[in-house]
């Protein structure tokens, strides 16, 4: 006897776009998530916290330094503090780096468009004129390699965008930790709720920079540009750091011939969504550095949770970076779900249309992800 064949589903990820739209969250509910990300979260938020004073600090303080030897020490230099340095007790700035090289290079926004535009460069080449017109050999290579000093004024201006935003999540981060502290923050959707909100509070917030030179102020990303935190630095980050992001060095390799890596940029997936947690602690892998940072932080209640799973504290780092994970799809639901063209619920046929092409552009791009894992 025949049976009729079932229909198959519109698309691959249908399953959470039907989440989506009914309010639901693409990371399942249960207290054993909800303990792990927001306590994770607890953490990241300390970290980037301190992450996002020094890219800040050396926006404002190191631009234009051709060596700048102590750009981790936000202005603070002592035996003390250097030792520990050398001995590699400390905030492992090169992560937030590693992020802001990503954005840089994977570009997109208005922070983008903006840093090759003439003003731009008109205001780089103001700076580069008062900083360095007592130097009569720097000037002079600057006018043999015209770019060289404006790419570097692109970098900071990158240095000091992704501490903006930085700052911001931070905050927003640390907000949900006290309030799962008072048992305000009970659920997986109450945690994506309160990230929504914060983006959406901090969405206009303007991104500007602006450095001093003898006591005079110069105006790389003046206000009146129009960069907001948002669409400028937010978008582009989720987009540099959690889908693209770069492959490790040593994992794979960067011969053309190998074709271990798209030959297009727009196809990397090498991103937080898509990471294995497995190579976490190897050598070249720039994320241990931020969960070895993270590890210092960590709520009681989740050091405790890793100490009671198989392997204790032997594998912590490849834990917390599973941990941070799901949390990252948190992230990734808020900012998904708020940037939907219309209400979930909407009953116009138009829009629901509108909201389901939306939700599976995005879904076409988490296929390949570890969605299913985090699901597990």
């Amino acid at each position: 006897m025949l049976t009729a064949k079932k229909k198959s589903s519109p698309h691959p990820l249908s399953e959470y776009i039907q989440r989506l739209l009914n309010n639901e969250t693409l990371l399942p509910n249960s207290e054993t998530n909800l303990l792990e990300v927001v306590g994770i979260l607890k953490s990241y938020g300390v970290v980037l916290d301190a992450y996002s004073n020094n890219l800040i600090y050396i926006a404002q303080n190191q631009f234009l330094v051709f060596f700048p030897f102590f750009k981790y020490f936000n202005g603070d230099i002592n035996s003390k503090k250097l030792f520990r340095h050398w001995w590699h007790d400390r905030i492992n700035y090169e992560y937030a780096e590693y992020c802001m090289k990503a954005m840089l290079w994977h570009g997109g926004g208005g922070l983008d468009e903006y840093l090759d535009s003439p003003e731009f460069e008109q205001r780089a080449k103001a700076v580069i004129t008062a900083k360095f017109k007592n130097n009569p050999f720097v000037l002079a290579v600057n006018k043999i390699f015209s770019q060289f000093l404006i790419e570097q004024m692109r970098v900071y201006s990158y240095y000091s965008g992704l501490g903006q935003f930085w700052r911001v999540m931070s905050d927003i981060f640390i907000d949900l930790s006290d309030l799962y502290d008072e048992g305000k923050i009970t659920s997986i959707l109450e945690v994506v709720n309160h990230i929504k909100a914060g983006l959406v509070a901090a969405a206009a917030q303007p991104i500007t920079y602006t450095v001093t030179i003898k006591d005079k102020d110069y105006d790389i990303i003046p206000k009146s540009v129009g960069l907001t935190f948002l669409m400028d630095t937010a978008v582009p980050y989720v987009e540099a750091v959690f889908f693209r992001g770069t492959p490790f060095p040593g994992t794979v390799s960067y011969n053309a011939q190998a074709r271990q890596i798209p030959p297009v940029q727009g196809n990397f997936q090498y991103g937080a969504l898509y990471a294995d947690p497995l190579p976490i602690g190897g050598s070249g892998i720039p994320p241990t550095l931020l969960m070895q940072d993270m590890r210092h932080y960590l709520p009681d209640y989740l050091h405790e949770f890793y100490q009671k799973t198989l392997r204790g504290e032997d594998d912590l780092r490849v834990k917390i970076c599973e941990t941070f994970q799901k949390s990252m799809y948190c992230v990734t639901n808020a900012a998904v779900v708020g940037l939907m063209p219309h209400s979930p619920d909407t009953q116009d046929p138009e829009e629901q249309k509108a909201n389901q092409a939306y939700l599976e552009g995005w879904m076409d791009r988490l296929i390949n992800s570890r969605l299913h894992n985090v699901n597990k």
